[in-house]
């Protein structure tokens, strides 16, 4: 199973080689170079278009297969629509293909409860909304700082390595989980995708 070759392998290697291959990403180092462009504070592109990349490359399939768009977040204390939207226009036709997706994290709690049927503290940074992803998988971000790709990924890369979606119990979505893994199958069959235990 050629694609699980580097699983062994330790953190700091894995690390290493996860940055390789998303710079080798034609869209995904556009994407952060423009994303760079844009000044956001605390800025990261997360999730999908990282791993996805990993999982592409390890398995022979196209750059941007099954990536549906690039989610750019950033943390601006200013919680008003209207600058969020500002930010969105910002980068209008900045990268079309995928699209691009922009969220800034001080707001989500306005938001969540209606989106996922249960309430949540403000976030107070870009790596706290990482660390409660529904999947410890996809929880990664990059960007770029001083000229070099920063990498937060608080769960570390071994499940990525090995074709594997993980449930993150750190709130309780098992349905984002679920409909997450599933998705993916059909994307990458390779995948093994960990059932959300009951008492999650």
């Amino acid at each position: 199973m050629d694609h699980l070759r580097y699983a062994h392998l330790p953190e700091p290697a894995l690390r290493d080689i996860f940055l390789d291959i998303i710079w080798q990403s034609p869209a995904v180092r556009h994407a952060l170079k423009s994303a760079q462009t844009l000044n956001l504070p605390n800025w990261r592109i997360v999730s999908g278009a990282l791993y996805n990349t990993v999982w592409n490359h390890l398995s022979g399939r196209a750059d941007m297969y099954g990536v549906k768009d690039i989610d750019l977040m950033y943390f601006d204390p200013d919680t008003s629509w209207q600058a969020e939207d500002k930010a969105i226009r910002s980068a209008t036709g900045f990268l079309k293909m995928p699209p691009v997706e922009i969220r800034n994290q001080a707001r989500v709690h306005l938001w969540y409860e209606q989106h996922f049927g249960h309430k949540i503290s403000a976030l107070e940074s870009v790596e706290q909304a990482i660390d409660t992803f529904a999947c410890k998988t996809h929880c990664v971000g990059v960007r770029l700082k001083n000229g070099t790709l920063d990498l937060y990924a608080p769960y570390g890369l071994h499940d990525i390595f090995a074709f594997r979606i993980t449930p993150n119990y750190i709130r309780p979505n098992r349905e984002t989980h679920e409909r997450k893994g599933a998705r993916a199958l059909e994307c990458w069959p390779e995948l093994d995708v960990v059932a959300w235990r009951p008492d999650g």
